[in-house]
């Protein structure tokens, strides 16, 4: 999470959005960085709206924005998928090695999933409890020159996005079935995605 003071803006870190090539590029423009523990990296928007926000009206910040990027569905869940399927999460829970790229969503749908499909929602820095959109800036992962565009004009700074955190190339195909399911189990993913035009 990057918080921009004088711009009134912070950016929502959604995992395998590319907020760490965002992170690597701008944190040195950034008034508060939070990088560590992960959970506070990747802090969902409720929880902002409770602890991170409070914090920053009580300095005299009023008026901040939020800005959430996020990626197709489908595209999201592959990414995780490839990235852990890497050689270093051979052996750990979180290993996607043996596991068929169907099975993996199939697990990810599941009220308690198996560690390596236990990845959040990307919905969940988008919309509050009740289904509302509250973030304030939206962006496509799939469109990253709008997004820098954005940032580069409300920053007043040039961006280069290096590439960082990049899962390894995998094939990953999904069935027709699982990826109907998906989409009746997870709508406000897709309604995320649809949202950031």
């Amino acid at each position: 999470m990057l918080v921009f003071w004088q711009e009134r803006l912070v950016m929502l870190a959604v995992p395998k959005t590319g907020t760490t090539s965002l992170e690597e590029a701008l944190a040195p423009r950034a008034g508060l960085v939070l990088r560590h523990p992960t959970s506070i990296k990747h802090m969902v928007l409720q929880r902002y709206q409770r602890t991170i926000r409070p914090m920053l009206e009580n300095a005299g910040g009023t008026d901040f924005e939020t800005l959430t990027v996020v990626r197709e569905p489908v595209s999201w869940l592959s990414s995780w998928y490839r990235y852990r399927h890497r050689d270093a999460l051979v052996g750990h829970p979180n290993s996607t090695r043996g596991v068929s790229f169907d099975y993996f969503v199939t697990e990810y749908l599941k009220p308690k999933p198996a560690a390596y499909a236990s990845v959040g929602q990307q919905a969940r820095y988008v919309f509050n409890s009740a289904g509302e959109r509250k973030a304030t800036h939206l962006f496509r992962y799939e469109n990253q020159p709008r997004l820098v565009k954005f940032l580069e004009k409300r920053l007043r700074t040039k961006i280069d996005l290096p590439r960082v955190n990049v899962s390894p190339e995998l094939p990953t195909i999904l069935s027709p079935d699982v990826e109907a399911e998906l989409r009746a189990a997870r709508p406000l993913e897709f309604a995320a995605w649809d949202l950031a035009g």
